[in-house]
């Protein structure tokens, strides 16, 4: 590889666009895990929750998707230190893409479940299974694969939107290749290349939704 070319560029920038890929990584791992387990559970609470704590589901679903996300991530950041909660600007970023996110998942979810018929849930109050039974065996399995597809979908939005990390100094992929481009001025090449790696990041979590898609396939009906 001589000086100057582009793969001589990239091997020398390894370093740091991996430590990037590993950051964006991280922080949609944990952001997606985030907004799975908090999703659901405000997708039952917006599907069969008490008066009350449908409201206060409504209230914060509504509310997270009124906001943009960059917004998000800057009070997150900067909003909290006022109020004396000082949180590290990785873990701001990750709270504030699982809240952001959370939002649409229990959205899609509460629709994935009210699509089921009514006559299910009946049924099985009928041969005496309790809510959570009810939810767990019968409700819960048919609205799985309804809502993968958007849970994909909101998937490669969270891997999308950790470039906004980089707002609030994380260096995550976006960020560390632009302070390669800062050396090197070879701008179109290293943004083909972090294009490149974001593509396979999502094509990877699109196979996985598909893989899971013919899992649950069979609960057609």
């Amino acid at each position: 590889m001589a000086p100057g070319t582009f793969l001589f560029e990239a091997w020398q920038a390894r370093a740091s666009l991996l430590s990037g890929l590993g950051v964006t990584m991280l922080s949609s791992a944990l952001s997606i895990v985030i907004a799975t387990v908090c999703g659901l559970a405000m997708g039952v609470a917006l599907a069969y929750g008490w008066w009350w704590l449908r409201l206060l589901a409504r209230l914060y679903v509504d509310l997270m998707r009124g906001i943009p996300l960059l917004v998000l991530i800057l009070f997150t950041y900067y909003g909290l230190a006022l109020f004396g909660i000082n949180v590290p600007a990785f873990w701001a970023g990750v709270i504030a893409l699982g809240a952001f996110a959370t939002a649409h998942v229990a959205e899609n979810f509460r629709g994935a479940v009210q699509s089921v018929p009514a006559g299910q849930m009946e049924a099985a109050k009928a041969i005496g299974l309790t809510f959570g039974k009810r939810l767990s065996y019968v409700i819960l399995p048919q609205a799985v694969r309804r809502m993968l597809p958007p849970w994909v979908n909101t998937a490669l939005e969270i891997v999308k939107g950790t470039t906004l990390l980089s707002i609030i100094g994380v260096v995550e992929l976006l960020l560390s290749a632009q302070q390669a481009m800062a050396r090197n001025y070879m701008i179109i090449d290293f943004y083909l290349l972090t294009a490149a790696l974001y593509v396979a990041i999502n094509f990877t979590l699109a196979q996985l939704g598909a893989s899971l898609e013919r899992r649950f396939s069979y609960l057609r009906y």
